[in-house]
């Protein structure tokens, strides 16, 4: 398929929350307007009810909003006893509270370099990564594809060590039927609002099939303090805001319906790739992929990002510099060429519109305006 002739005069943003608010706009205000009616803004059933949809959604026996993705994945990993003296093995290259929060609970995160095609965690990599201190493995779920779970879990099984699921970016995502979330010892959503489940601000969210974690995980959200002012242990302050809870609610009816229609964008660009030089992101056939991010390689990215600027086309590089390259992770004695895929999708990867909102033409806009540009 030949590339289109690129008109400049169209402007793609690489997201746009205001056209999703303007689809379901009734539906959450009304929501919020019950919310401050009831006064109940901490707590009480709006947040209830989402967890009780979120576990029913991610196939999970409970779940237990926070108030943020990191704060998820820091108070999971405190939930296990991960401290001091603990090694937590993640992936090299993720957002950074993948491993932020390890280092934040006192315990040295182990990088392993990533599969080259999904850019997960490569599973194959793993074992080599444990020693005696390995506590447990932070398995992260990028762009919106399930890590091979299974796989990462047997090691783990072997080792006696913890899973925790990395989810931020997969809510709704499956490997082999089974949702994300579901596969680990505990599974970390984020409801940051360009997230395909968005919050209006922070919002974040623990699923788990066990009671005991559950229960660990509730107690540390709210200082550790059950019942009121009784402190068993010492938690913190990190509650979902009701309002928060009561727009989600609304947003994961129709979540599925956004998902599905960001495959289909995937499946419209990969169409319009074909056969030229794009790089175009591989899709694992065990997987429901749900495209939190559809992300191509560019080797001359930085030329690339002008080229798009230019004509008026969002886009973002996830993410520039791995894990293991990050400064303040510099006393742990990792350097360049340690890990090598890590290390190339940093340099190589961007980001383009992929949102359920957007029209065919500018799909196809956007996809004349990569080729030209890979095929000069």
């Amino acid at each position: 398929m030949s590339a289109m002739p690129v008109k400049t005069t169209m402007t793609v943003p690489l997201l746009d929350l205001k056209a999703q608010y303007a689809e379901i706009r009734q539906d959450v205000d009304d929501a919020v307007r019950r919310t401050m009616e009831s006064a109940r803004f901490i707590g009480g059933p709006e947040v209830s009810g989402l967890e009780e949809e979120v576990a029913r959604y991610s196939q999970c026996a409970h779940a237990v909003g926070v108030a943020s993705g990191t704060d998820a994945l820091l108070l999971s990993l405190r939930a296990l006893g991960v401290g001091p003296g603990d090694e937590v093995v993640t992936s090299a290259y993720s957002f950074f509270a993948s491993a932020g929060t390890i280092a934040n609970n006192g315990a040295t995160p182990v990088f392993v370099d990533v599969d080259p095609g999904t850019c997960n965690l490569d599973p194959h990599r793993l074992e080599a990564a444990f020693t005696p201190r390995t506590k447990a493995v932070v398995a992260v779920s990028l762009y919106g594809q399930c890590c091979d779970l299974p796989a990462i879990q047997a090691v783990c099984d072997r080792h006696h060590a913890w899973l925790v699921e990395d989810a931020a970016q997969s809510i709704g995502s499956e490997w082999e039927g089974k949702r994300s979330g579901s596969l680990a010892d505990l599974g970390c959503f984020s409801f940051f609002p360009s997230k395909n489940l968005g919050a209006a601000g922070d919002g974040g969210m623990v699923v788990t099939q066990s009671a005991e974690l559950a229960e660990k995980v509730r107690l540390l959200r709210e200082h550790g303090s059950k019942p009121k002012y009784y402190h068993a242990i010492v938690g913190t302050n990190s509650r979902l805001d009701a309002l928060q809870a009561a727009i989600l609610r609304v947003k994961l009816r129709h979540l599925d319906r956004w998902s599905e229609a960001r495959a289909r964008n995937a499946a419209l660009y990969n169409q319009l790739f074909e056969g030229s030089r794009v790089t175009r992101p591989y899709h694992d056939p065990r997987t429901r992929h749900i495209y939190n991010q559809y992300v191509i390689r560019a080797p001359r990215r930085d030329d690339l990002r002008k080229f798009l600027t230019e004509r008026g086309i969002g886009h973002e590089v996830y993410y520039p510099v791995p894990l293991h390259l990050q400064k303040c992770f510099a006393p742990l004695g990792y350097k360049e060429g340690d890990m090598p895929h890590a290390e190339a999708a940093a340099k190589e990867t961007i980001a383009l519109p992929i949102y359920p909102e957007l029209t065919e033409e500018q799909i196809r806009y956007v996809a004349a305006t990569v080729r030209e540009f890979a095929d000069q």
